[in-house]
């Protein structure tokens, strides 16, 4: 059976949360970690393991994300090439049925 967790998950993203927003507001600031740590009552090594984590989730998401976005373009172009061919197809269609009329 696993040890029970000492923080709930609500505070471990609060505190990663807490890291995140002033990293983006000050990005040169230094002890972050270890003055959110203080301030939720958070051991400052614990919060870094959350906030290494937090980050390789989010760089993750945002590699899966542009994969998406490429395979997506991909569709677009692939949709538009074969709306090209129906048109012409349908042109040719159109065509092969007047020939037919003709010669009747």
């Amino acid at each position: 059976m696993p040890a029970p967790r000492k923080y709930p998950p609500e505070l471990i993203e609060r505190g990663v949360q807490m890291v995140a927003a002033i990293r983006h507001g000050d990005p040169g600031r230094p002890g972050v970690i270890r003055q959110v740590g203080e301030l939720l009552d958070i051991h400052p090594e614990v919060l870094r393991h959350w906030v290494k984590k937090a980050d390789a989730e989010s760089e993750e998401k945002a590699h899966d994300i542009g994969r998406e976005t490429v395979h997506l373009r991909q569709l677009e172009r692939e949709n538009a090439e074969l709306r090209r061919v129906n048109g012409i197809l349908k042109a040719a269609a159109i065509l092969f049925a007047a020939e037919i009329d003709r010669a009747s």
